[in-house]
């Protein structure tokens, strides 16, 4: 198996870039380091493109392992032939190769074996072969045997169908037809099995969809439902040309033994194919599906990670509540919280007056822009009398406060978690969530880190996927998210630095550890000086860190040590120096002329790839950018629309808070975030939401469709 062919033709990428970026990873280079530093190497493959090739890599060389251990498997029982090894090396999945295996596995007592033990499998051929012409009773008394439970010849016929049934069960040729038909012209149907109970599983209380049809979100509401107990689901298959498909290969024509054949292979249907392969193509249906809701959680996370932060604003984070009353943090600019308290403007205290005063106090004292206002329970009655508050400081005091609402998701993760409690030992758990809010207004992805990324809370069934799966292409998407916007060595907290490419959290916390004892650093090359930060480490990190403040000013930017050089003679060609960046005059300069340099004629004189030259201008021009200020801001809000207000036809402003496989939600200032359903996104069609809209776009929506009752509301972006 030609492991790179194979993953150049499923990416559509050329060969060499494959074999490429597996040298690299074989070497122990990190995706965000190769994505970022070696795309002379890898053709600039992106880091999702470099991600799902590394997928692809392990699985196929388990796929190789495996392969080679039922090769010396079934070579240790003396029964390996040509067709068995050319089935293998053609074999694509894993599961090809199971059912390739399964006749020389090792199987726990079943009839067959039984009937094997009793010494009846020569009969066995004998029936399949059809060739014999004495009657089948004569040929089955040959095999009576009393000391092995063989009485009669009826008992002895029997025992030699169990074996062909299980044979034919365990045909791999068979087994891939047999599945194949079935995702053709199989249907799914489900069936309520409280019909009278209500729940989320109505519309599948009567429902059925053709196998190869099911969309990822159906396979697991479908899944759910069944393991909740309010479905009852069947697979129909086409059992006709099923059947057809094994007697056209076994039986020979007309004969004595036909009748007994065309028994055994509705048996072997019935008892042993069927129910397995059910279990196959359900279990293979909820592994794609599951997925496809990985990568779609992994996109919408990614987003959220990279949402705009909103530097230089003092927001007070507003953590709504009933009987426990609303917490209140209020935090600088920097992220210093400087206050808490708990106000009870909500139910049962309805204290509104005296909320009020507080909160006014608190806008007063520390000047506060923003809310934070959390999306969880009682966030709409708090976002009501915020949004009174914000009225009256506007009115008395002429100074202007806006609210945004903010995806408290994770929030009480964090708040009992070890870190919250190192990061505020004296602040009660209940405050920290308001801690939390605040901060990832101003910074959604150093603050998101330090939650597991599936409490982030974007996405659809992130409960029911495989978790372990779901984990390991969240580490990969957030570890993608931080190196995208780099990190400041000298603020970075240990949750953010073991995102950072070849750290992890025993360096992440060395590092810290090493800045409590030594000051700032001040230059990257420091960091070799951090216990357990070796050579290798250092090539793979240094690039993403960013040293503000230091003695060199490239690591402002992203431009890798290694190419300092490079960086520094380029800018020395264009008469400035590396200190110059710092200078705003002298930068609209570099910038002007960087823009006309030639990039083929530089890179050949600076001895430089042109990929790798390119993203060194593009730094130099834009020193200490984050890339997050072109992501679309948050929508600030000093007023309430009340679902009331709303009326079809309206035109709105909204927040993509969540992408799924049918649509986007969208969250348009009421309790609820309508649904823009896939078929609502645009005029032409759309195949995949995510190709539309992502998380935290700004987008303009239209009402089309009101429920009272549910509050439920549903939009269009078709204006």
């Amino acid at each position: 198996m030609n492991i790179t062919k194979i993953i150049a033709e499923e990416l559509q990428v050329k060969e060499n870039q494959v074999e490429a970026t597996i040298k690299l990873i074989d070497d122990g280079n990190t995706i965000p380091f190769i994505a970022r530093y070696r795309k002379e190497a890898t053709g600039g493959l992106s880091d999702e493109i470099l991600r799902t090739l590394g997928e692809r890599l392990t699985y196929l060389r388990n796929l190789e392992e495996r392969k080679q251990e039922v090769v010396n498997s079934i070579d240790g029982q003396g029964k390996l032939t040509d067709e068995i090894v050319i089935a293998l090396e053609t074999a694509k999945t894993l599961a090809e190769v199971e059912d390739i295996y399964r006749p020389y596995k090792q199987k726990k007592r079943t009839r067959a074996t039984i009937a094997k033990e009793k010494g009846l499998e020569p009969l066995a051929d004998i029936i399949y072969m059809q060739k014999e012409k004495a009657p089948i009773e004569e040929l089955a008394k040959a095999y009576i045997n009393q000391e092995k439970e063989v009485n009669t010849q009826e008992e002895a016929i029997a025992g030699a169908l169990d074996i062909i049934a299980e044979n034919i069960s365990d045909n791999a040729n068979y087994r891939k037809q047999i599945k194949r038909l079935t995702y053709r012209e199989g249907t799914i149907e489900t069936r309520a099995a409280k019909p009278e109970e209500k729940s989320n599983y109505e519309m599948y209380y009567e429902f059925s969809e053709k196998v190869n049809r099911l969309p990822s979100h159906r396979i697991l509401a479908i899944n759910r439902g069944e393991k909740e107990e309010f479905l009852k689901v069947k697979m129909e298959k086409p059992e006709e040309k099923i059947i057809e498909v094994i007697e056209k290969d076994i039986l020979q024509g007309e004969n004595q033994f036909t009748s007994y054949l065309k028994e055994t292979i509705l048996d072997s249907w019935k008892r042993l194919i069927e129910p397995s392969i059910e279990r196959e193509i359900r279990s293979d249906l909820t592994e794609k599906a599951e997925e496809q809701a990985i990568k779609v959680f992994g996109q919408n996370a990614k987003q959220l990670l990279l949402g705009a932060p909103l530097k230089g604003l003092t927001v007070i984070g507003f953590d709504p509540a009933y009987r426990t009353g609303c917490k209140i943090a209020v935090i600088d600019e920097t992220g210093k919280l400087l206050d808490t308290t708990t106000i009870y403007p909500t139910e049962p205290q309805n204290d509104v007056e005296g909320a009020k005063k507080t909160l006014i106090n608190l806008i007063a004292k520390y000047n506060v822009d923003m809310f934070a206002i959390g999306n969880g329970t009682a966030s709409r009655e708090s976002e009501l009398f915020v949004a009174d508050v914000i009225k009256e400081v506007k009115e008395k005091y002429q100074k202007e406060v806006h609210y945004a609402i903010v995806s408290e998701a994770g929030a009480s993760v964090y708040s009992a978690s070890k870190l919250a409690t190192e990061e505020y030992p004296d602040i009660n758990v209940s405050l920290r969530g308001a801690i939390s809010i605040a901060r990832r207004l101003q910074d959604p992805l150093a603050e998101l880190v330090k939650i597991e990324p599936k409490a982030i809370g974007v996405g659809q069934y992130q409960h029911d996927v495989d978790q372990k799966k779901l984990g390991d292409s969240l580490a990969g998407v957030v570890e993608d998210a931080v190196n995208k916007v780099g990190v400041d060595v000298n603020t970075a907290t240990p949750s953010l630095l073991s995102y950072v490419s070849g750290i992890n959290k025993t360096i992440a916390n060395n590092i810290v550890k090493y800045r409590d004892e030594n000051g700032k650093l001040k230059e990257r090359k420091e960091l070799l000086k951090v216990p357990k930060l070796g050579k290798v480490a250092y090539e793979q990190c240094a690039g993403f860190m960013r040293v503000f403040d230091g003695k060199n000013p490239l690591e402002i930017t992203s431009v890798h040590p290694e190419s300092y050089e490079v960086a520094e003679k380029l800018l020395k060609s264009i008469g400035f120096e590396p200190k110059d960046l710092l200078n705003k005059d002298s930068l609209l300069e570099i910038r002007t002329k960087l823009q006309a340099v030639s990039i083929p004629t530089v890179a050949k004189e600076l001895q430089v790839g042109e990929m790798t030259l390119k993203d060194i201008i593009e730094e130099l021009s834009k020193p200490g950018r984050d890339p997050r200020e072109e992501m679309p801001k948050p929508v600030l809000r000093s007023d309430v629309l009340k679902f009331e207000d709303l009326r079809e036809g309206q035109i709105l402003t909204g927040t993509v808070r969540n992408v799924i496989d049918f649509g986007a939600f969208v969250d348009v200032g009421v309790k609820h975030d309508g649904l823009v359903h896939i078929s609502e996104m645009s005029e032409k069609f759309v195949k995949n939401p995510s190709d539309v809209v992502s998380v935290g776009d700004i987008v303009k929506v239209k009402v089309i469709a009101i429920d009272q009752e549910r509050q439920k509301v549903k939009l269009s972006m078709k204006i």
